[in-house]
C-alpha cells in the first residue's frame, strides 16, 4: 500500500466508508486494496463453475462497489460480511447470465470441505456422493465420460431451477447459510433443497 493509504489502517469499515461517502474519494482505492483478496478468492472458488477468473474478479470488483454503495451500518452485520455477499451475489449472477455455467465435472471431482451443520446431516457430504476413482485406463475413461454425460443429463432433467444454483454454489464450497444469502432465500428452504438434491443425485449413481 502507499503511504497514503497506511494513512487509513487505524480506520474501521464503517468509518471509512462514512468518510468516503463525505468526499474523501481516496478511500476506494484503500478499500479496493484491502479486499482485492477476498474478491480473488471467491472467483477462485467460482471458476469450477466455468466462468473466466478475470471476469469474475472484474464481477466481484463490481459487487464491492456496490457494496461500499449499499452499505447500510444500522442494518447489516459488518462491512466484511456485507461485501463478501455482494461480491458472491455479483460473480454467480453472470455467471448464470452468460450461461456459461456448467454441472461439475464429475470424472475430475475434487472433494470440497464443508460446513459442520452439513457434516452432520443424515446422507453424507455431497462430495461423497459424487466421489470418483483416481487412476482410470482409457477404457474407463470413456466409461466414465459416458456415465458423467448421462448423470449430467439426468441433473439437468431431475433437478429443479432452485435445486441446481443450489448445487452450484455448494460445489464452489459455500454451506447451506452462505448460499441461501446469495440466492436471497429462506436458509430452511435452501437446506431442504440441498439435502433433496443429494437424494437425488444418490439415487442417480
Amino acid at each position: 500500500m502507499s503511504g497514503k493509504n497506511q494513512n487509513y489502517g487505524h480506520c474501521t469499515d464503517d468509518e471509512l466508508i462514512d468518510r468516503l461517502r463525505q468526499g474523501e474519494s481516496a478511500i476506494m482505492d484503500y478499500i479496493c486494496d484491502k479486499y482485492k483478496n477476498m474478491v480473488r478468492s471467491k472467483a477462485k472458488s467460482m471458476f469450477i463453475l466455468g466462468a473466466d477468473n478475470e471476469d469474475l474478479i472484474q464481477e466481484g470488483m463490481i459487487g464491492l462497489f456496490k457494496a461500499v454503495r449499499d452499505y447500510d451500518m444500522g442494518r447489516d452485520a459488518s462491512f466484511f460480511t456485507f461485501a463478501e455477499l455482494c461480491v458472491s451475489r455479483q460473480m454467480y449472477t453472470a455467471v448464470r447470465a452468460s450461461k456459461r455455467q456448467k454441472h461439475l465435472p464429475l470424472n475430475t471431482y475434487v472433494p470440497l470441505d464443508s460446513s459442520a451443520s452439513d457434516d452432520d446431516r443424515e446422507g453424507g457430504d455431497l462430495s461423497e456422493l459424487l466421489s470418483d476413482r483416481v487412476e482410470l485406463s482409457p477404457e474407463e475413461q470413456f466409461l466414465d465420460k459416458e456415465r458423467v454425460a448421462y448423470l449430467e443429463k439426468q441433473i439437468d432433467k431431475e433437478l429443479s431451477d432452485f435445486e441446481k444454483q443450489v448445487m452450484d454454489l455448494y460445489i464452489t464450497g459455500m454451506s447451506y447459510a452462505q448460499i441461501a444469502r446469495v440466492l436471497g432465500r429462506d436458509e430452511k428452504a435452501t437446506d431442504n433443497a440441498l439435502q433433496r438434491l443429494k437424494a437425488k443425485i444418490k439415487k442417480m449413481l
